[in-house]
């Protein structure tokens, strides 16, 4: 499943092996059974209450507090806990959401919210304006360990203006003023007394959404409960359960023996082992380009790859078209940037790096890497050109793309190791303190072009997410102007000036946008894609009362 709301977080990219289908609602000769688990067409339906999904995840969640986490893991479950003032609709447009109104005045300087007097906390407490500024004053304090911080510092004045009103002045027009005030808001009574480190909270969510905790069985699986007191309407389902499963063979092996009602299909599952009858009668398939990339990251500040000619030779070496091919069978395209293809901000006069093993070489050769010894390795200063690239465990499609990338590096003379590791020790212990040399992972595409988070130079870890401690002081000043602006005219030449610079300096070598995928049983009903994705409106799907289990 994708992220209810779009927020900055590694992706865990989908991806397993394997055949055959689901528990089948069919008779004994392959027919439907009565009561089949389409819709009957042209008999209309009542949505009812009741049922559970189950669904897998490939890491364990770190911390419930969404803020002070950046995996993918963590958002998700936490963005079924908590609301905020605003959040996106299924077109990608921010709406209301805890807020019953807001105003955009002075050119974007100043922003005016009223929230809903109906909204509580898990324990009755009510839902107000001053949990919105114990927020703000959280995240702008230098103590807390959160990677979303800037959004918040750019304000000048925050005002509790009413019990359910507040008003956020800015010094000059800030461009994610608004996607700021869909982030998740915490609770001033819970949390105020609380060392944020050390919190039960962080474990134990005290949230206002329309899922609650219910469990947490550490490495096995987390239990939502529908949340009766939700002021938006409480969900149709029941529960919603994710199952920890860190192997993707696994997950397409428990969805087919019935345990898993959803999951995203690899390009292989999805085009070759989901077919028949069975499937197409037990189950829907979804296809749109997802708003995420993948990438391998060169950690610069290893010897190694200090120098952006290197760093493009090694994008030269790497065959991107072939890695759409032979790991997304084309259900993708290669990566160009930071950006999702076809949208307003994407710099198309730009060009992935083609494959060209020959220029490789000689941008190779002018840096001084040769092969002295005759042994197939570039050599320079009697050092080998050898690294490791680190991802994380159960994603074959990522192994896969290593395994092709070390295939084709070994072709110019760079020899490759892959290491694989437990997505927890892989965010901590390595991303979060810059141990590795290269690592191959992805990100969210965010629907706000700004990426100060991931390339500031301000925004090392632990502190940001700039993994690959990139620093490029053009760069900085335009990631800082195009934050600063609302004129989207501007933002598009800043942006696409962006987009020349990290085409030019390769601290990424851009690799591809699959396509997302996700399967899901025929029995959910009211399931539809839009721009957004397909659970834009998840607390609107529903089981018939014969199919809930």
């Amino acid at each position: 499943m994708h992220p209810r709301r779009t927020i900055l977080a590694v992706l865990a990219v989908f991806s397993i092996l394997s055949l055959a289908c689901g528990p089948s609602d069919t008779d004994e000769q392959g027919k439907p059974a009565a009561g089949g688990v389409r819709p009957v067409p042209g008999v209309a339906e009542i949505p009812v209450r009741g049922g559970r999904i189950v669904e897998p995840t490939l890491g364990e969640p770190s911390n419930l507090i969404a803020a002070l986490s950046t995996d993918s893991a963590s958002h998700e479950v936490a963005d079924l806990i908590y609301v905020a003032p605003l959040r996106y609709n299924k077109d990608i447009e921010l709406e209301p959401w805890a807020a019953e109104s807001f105003e955009v005045l002075e050119d974007g300087k100043l922003l005016r919210f009223k929230l809903r007097e109906d909204i509580r906390w898990f324990d009755g407490t009510p839902f107000t304006a001053a949990d919105v500024k114990f927020t703000v004053d959280l995240m702008r304090d230098p103590k807390t360990p959160t990677a979303y911080s800037d959004d918040y510092l750019a304000i000048k004045k925050f005002t509790v203006t009413g019990p359910y009103s507040f008003e956020v002045r800015y010094d000059k027009p800030f461009a994610r003023s608004l996607v700021t005030w869909a982030l998740d808001v915490l609770p001033k009574h819970a949390l105020e007394k609380e060392n944020l480190l050390e919190t039960k909270y962080s474990r134990m969510p005290m949230g206002a959404g329309p899922y609650k905790l219910k469990e947490w069985v550490p490495g096995r699986r987390i239990v939502l409960e529908a949340n009766d007191d939700y002021f938006l309407g409480r969900p149709y389902l029941d529960q919603v359960i994710y199952e920890i499963i860190p192997d993707l063979s696994t997950q397409f092996l428990e969805l087919k023996a019935g345990n898993l009602d959803t999951m995203g299909l690899t390009a292989q599952q999805y085009l070759f082992q989901t077919k028949g009858p069975d499937w197409e009668r037990n189950w829907n398939k979804f296809e749109y380009l997802s708003f995420g990339y993948t990438f391998l990251g060169y950690n610069l500040k290893h010897p190694l790859f200090q120098s952006n000619k290197v760093r493009q030779a090694l994008s030269c070496a790497i065959d991107t078209q072939e890695i759409v091919k032979g790991v997304l069978f084309g259900l993708g395209q290669p990566a160009m940037g930071p950006y999702k293809p076809g949208t307003w901000v994407y710099n198309d006069k730009l060009a992935p790096y083609a494959y060209d093993p020959e220029r490789a070489k000689r941008l190779l050769a002018e840096e001084g890497w040769r092969d002295s010894n005759g042994d197939g390795l570039l050599d320079k200063n009697g050092q080998a050109f050898k690294f490791t690239i680190l991802t994380n465990q159960g994603n074959e499609q990522r192994i896969k793309t290593a395994t092709i990338i070390q295939q084709r590096l070994k072709q110019v003379g760079v020899a490759v190791d892959i290491r694989t590791v437990e997505w927890a020790a892989f965010a901590n212990e390595f991303l979060n303190k810059g141990n590795f040399e290269a690592t191959l992972l992805g990100w969210n595409i965010l629907q706000d072009p700004d990426i100060f988070t991931v390339w500031h130079s301000s925004q090392f870890p632990p502190a940001g997410l700039n993994l690959t401690y990139y620093k490029n002081e053009e760069l900085d000043r335009l990631l800082e102007e195009g934050r600063m602006t609302l004129d989207q005219e501007e933002r598009k030449r800043i942006y696409d000036r962006v987009q020349e610079i990290l085409h030019e300096d390769q601290p990424y070598t851009f690799l591809y946008v699959p396509m997302a995928l996700p399967i899901v049983h025929a029995r959910f009903r009211n399931v539809e894609v839009a721009p957004a994705g397909i659970t834009h409106n998840f607390t609107e799907w529903w089981v018939p009362t014969h199919l809930q289990r």
